[in-house]
């Protein structure tokens, strides 16, 4: 039976065909980190990672890209979601990103949640 995955441009389900035999890349939007993960980070992340288990199972080599927001999350106010939790927790920018991120892969690890290959960082590009 051959995986389906349904394509948003046509509307339909149709065959995976990976872009190179036996690979994949997957990309998932991560978390902005100023404050504490929630039930549905958990949800997000958990199901991602079945995904990703899943496709190892059938043999392809995973590359698992997850993001982690560190800067340019705004409110509906214009204001960075970072900067909000910068003066409710009354820490600087980066000590609320470096505070929380730890929590989120905490977290994560306690679920049992395989860690991506990369994690890249706005602010480190």
């Amino acid at each position: 039976m051959a995986l389906k995955v349904y394509n948003y441009l046509t509307r339909e389900l149709e065959p995976f065909e990976p872009v190179e035999p036996g690979q994949l890349s997957m990309y998932v939007c991560g978390p902005t980190v100023y404050d504490h993960s929630h039930l549905g980070h958990a949800k997000t992340y958990v199901a991602m990672d079945v995904i990703v288990r899943y496709f190892k199972y059938l043999g392809y080599k995973v590359r698992h890209v997850r993001n982690i927001t560190d800067v340019g999350h705004l409110l509906e106010s214009g204001e960075d979601r970072i900067m909000t939790g910068s003066r409710r927790h009354k820490l600087e920018p980066m000590e609320v990103v470096e505070t929380y991120m730890a929590s989120f892969f905490r977290d994560m690890d306690a679920l049992g949640v395989e860690r991506p290959n990369i994690s890249p960082r706005p602010t480190c590009h």
